[in-house]
């Protein structure tokens, strides 16, 4: 089919009036379906359900160090779950500290500490006039509200398909000591998929930022996410980067088993220089007398090791496989050629980026929903909720069945060229 910027106006009232049967059936069909977060089928969850099976009342709860995990001790987390998440992040075990479930939690409580306490030494910047954050764009929505929750100003990066620009990046942070940090998800990024080339996290190391109390808050959330067994993105290692680049304290690297067993109840780690963990740990012995050892026992002898660990993902792999062909096949079948949207087809993660025409995002996320879809809130992707294009919009593919799914492609695609026409007839 033409272009449809190349038809005239006869021929899109057709194609208009032709869709909009089209869409009335499907309407008619009352279909309640949710594509709006990036969630594990219950599907997935089930993969994990031997976790709980590993310890019983009659199991032995003694760690590696000889504590009672039923008990007190061990602020930092036991040393069998350290093995496990360092491996995971490709970091030494004695740069890494676990804590609870969620990773966002260890994130929120990072830039909690530097309001307050400020980072090591510098002045708390509750304390300053101005703070600020670069923010990667589109990016991940739980990030954007955690720095405008502490009302802390962010600037839009845009990103390519190395990961963000970083000539605006190194720019920006070597002329402004007000900017504090960067949010970053450098593998299989939130939303797009994209991983940070090696070029990209080199100039990371890198960077000579006027703030001495900058951090790249590197949050390695989909590392080992990988939809295809022959295709997958490799990612440095940053933590390694900065040491090497002589910035060892400039990163603080973010993870969680969240994806990977239990969204609710896995086990979540902060990696970091030693300088940086031990003003952490500090803060911890007033927060908590530690997190849950249980459960970390519980991860520890569950995937025993990393090996155990990449076995697992390849089960989630071989769900989620399925899910993101069914999408992009529909999108290349319906949308190829038609100069109404383009898309980045990730070879991991959790998400499908798709870049409408300027100004249609949130139309079509209003008109899939009038058909029975809900989709992530157009805009999500950006800092305030506002894409200055109003043109992203984030696919998340796990929840649905397979066949849930079809449906709700279905109902996207329609949505997008009903809108497309409308913005070109008007």
């Amino acid at each position: 089919m033409a272009a449809y910027k190349d038809m005239s106006r006869e021929e899109l009232s057709a194609l208009k009036q032709e869709l909009e049967q089209e869409f009335k059936k499907v309407k008619s069909k009352k279909l309640k379906l949710d594509m709006s977060r990036g969630k594990p089928s219950a599907e997935q969850l089930n993969l994990s359900m031997g976790m709980m099976d590993v310890l019983r009342s009659d199991s032995d709860l003694i760690c590696e160090e000889g504590v009672d995990c039923r008990n007190y001790g061990v602020l930092d987390g036991i040393r069998e779950a350290k093995q496990l998440l360092a491996d995971m992040m490709e970091v030494p075990k004695d740069n890494i500290i676990i804590f609870g479930n969620s990773s966002l939690n260890v994130m929120y409580d990072t830039i909690s500490r530097a309001m307050t306490h400020g980072i090591m030494g510098s002045t708390p910047w509750a304390k300053l006039d101005k703070v600020k954050f670069l923010c990667p764009v589109p990016g991940y929505d739980r990030h954007f509200a955690i720095t405008e929750h502490f009302e802390i100003e962010m600037i839009n990066v845009p990103m390519t398909s190395e990961g963000p620009d970083m000539d605006l990046v190194e720019k920006l942070v070597a002329e402004d000591d007000a900017i504090k940090g960067i949010w970053c998800v450098p593998k299989y990024s939130n939303p797009q998929g994209i991983t940070y080339s090696d070029e990209t996290v080199h100039r990371f190391a890198c960077l000579k930022p006027a703030a001495e109390d900058f951090r790249i808050y590197w949050d390695n959330a989909y590392g080992i996410h990988h939809l295809y067994e022959d295709k997958q993105d490799y990612l440095i290692e940053i933590l390694m980067e900065c040491k090497k680049a002589g910035n060892p304290d400039m990163v603080y690297k973010f993870s969680s088993t969240s994806k990977i067993s239990f969204p609710g109840s896995g086990i979540a780690a902060i990696a970091a220089s030693d300088a940086n963990l031990a003003e952490i740990r500090k803060q911890m012995q007033v927060q908590t007398i530690g997190h849950d050892k249980v459960n970390q026992l519980r991860h520890a002898r569950f995937f025993k090791d990393i090996h155990g660990m990449v076995e697992h993902m390849k089960k989630h792999a071989d769900i989620m496989r399925p899910k993101f062909d069914a999408v992009l096949e529909t999108l290349e079948e319906e949308l190829e050629g038609l100069e109404i949207g383009s898309w980045i087809a990730p070879r991991g993660g959790y998400f499908i980026s798709f870049d409408a025409m300027e100004g249609c995002a949130k139309a079509i996320v209003e008109k899939a929903k009038e058909a029975g879809l809900v989709m992530t809130g157009a805009g999500a992707t950006f800092p305030y909720g506002k894409d200055p294009k109003d043109s992203n919009i984030r696919i998340a593919p796990s929840y649905p069945t397979l066949e849930e799914l079809k449906e709700a492609v279905k109902i996207f695609v329609l949505s997008v060229k009903l809108v497309s026409i409308d913005k070109l007839l008007g």
